[in-house]
C-alpha cells in the first residue's frame, strides 16, 4: 500500500489533520515524523503491534528498547512510578527540549515488548508544539526512535528517510530538514545517582551543574 505524505506548514498541522493522523495511529499505523533533532519513526505505545512493526522495520534486537515522546508532563506521570524530586527538576528546567529522561514504569502501563531493563521507560517532551498537539490528541505515549536502519546513523533529510521507508511505513510527515546535530541526551534517573547514558544535543556538563548546584 502507497505511503501518504503530508506536508509540514510552518504553523504546523491543522485540526482536521491531527484528527487524521490520531485516528491512523490509534488503527496501528506508523509514522514518520521531523523532531527537534532527526526524523522519528514512531507508533502508539499503547500497542504493541506498533512496536513489532518498528522494530522490524529497522531491523532492530527486540530486546533493544524504544524511546518515547510526551506531550506534557502529567502523561508522563500516567506511566512512570513514583518519580524521584530531581525528575521534576529536570523536567521543569529541560523540558521541553531534547532530554530523555529513564525512569521506573508503572507496572502493566505498556505492552511488555516496550519495556526497558528492569521495567523502565525513556521518555522527552518534544518543544514542537504540533507534535505534543498529536500526541495529546493520540492519548498515550508515541515511539520516537530515529527513522533510519539500525546501526546506521540518524537522518535529518526527509528525502533519504523516504528513500529508506518507501511503501513501508503507513504515513509520512514532511517538515523538510530537521537542525540534526546531536540527538537527545539521555539520563538514567533509576539509579541511587543519575548517569548520563548518551550525551548529546544538551552538554551533560549543562546537565551536572542544574543537578548538582544546590
Amino acid at each position: 500500500m502507497p505511503s501518504l505524505v503530508l506536508p509540514l506548514p510552518a504553523w504546523g498541522l491543522k485540526p482536521d489533520q491531527l484528527d487524521f493522523i490520531s485516528e491512523r495511529l490509534g488503527q496501528g499505523a506508523i509514522l514518520v515524523y521531523p523532531t527537534e533533532t532527526f526524523y522519528g519513526l514512531g507508533g502508539l505505545a499503547a500497542l504493541g503491534s506498533a512496536a513489532e512493526k518498528i522494530f522490524d522495520l529497522k531491523g532492530r534486537e527486540t530486546g533493544k528498547p524504544l524511546p518515547f515522546v510526551a506531550s506534557k508532563l502529567e502523561m508522563v506521570l500516567d506511566y512512570a512510578e513514583k518519580p524521584s524530586d530531581l525528575f521534576y527538576r529536570l523536567a521543569e528546567r529541560f523540558w521541553p527540549g531534547p532530554l530523555t529522561l529513564v525512569l521506573r514504569a508503572r507496572e502493566n502501563s505498556l505492552p511488555e515488548i516496550l519495556y526497558g531493563p528492569g521495567r523502565t521507560i525513556a521518555v522527552r517532551i518534544p518543544p514542537l508544539a504540533w507534535l505534543r498537539d498529536l500526541i495529546q490528541k493520540s492519548g498515550s505515549l508515541l515511539i520516537s526512535t530515529s527513522a533510519n536502519l539500525s546501526g546506521q546513523p540518524p537522518l535529518a533529510s526527509f528525502q533519504e528517510v523516504y528513500e529508506i521507508f518507501r511503501d513501508r511505513v503507513d504515513l509520512f510527515i514532511d517538515g523538510g530538514p530537521t537542525p540534526g546535530g546531536r540527538p537527545s541526551t539521555i539520563i538514567d534517573l533509576t539509579a541511587p545517582e543519575p548517569v548520563c547514558l548518551r550525551e548529546g544535543k544538551i552538554p551533560a556538563a549543562e546537565v551536572w551543574a542544574y543537578v548538582y548546584e544546590r
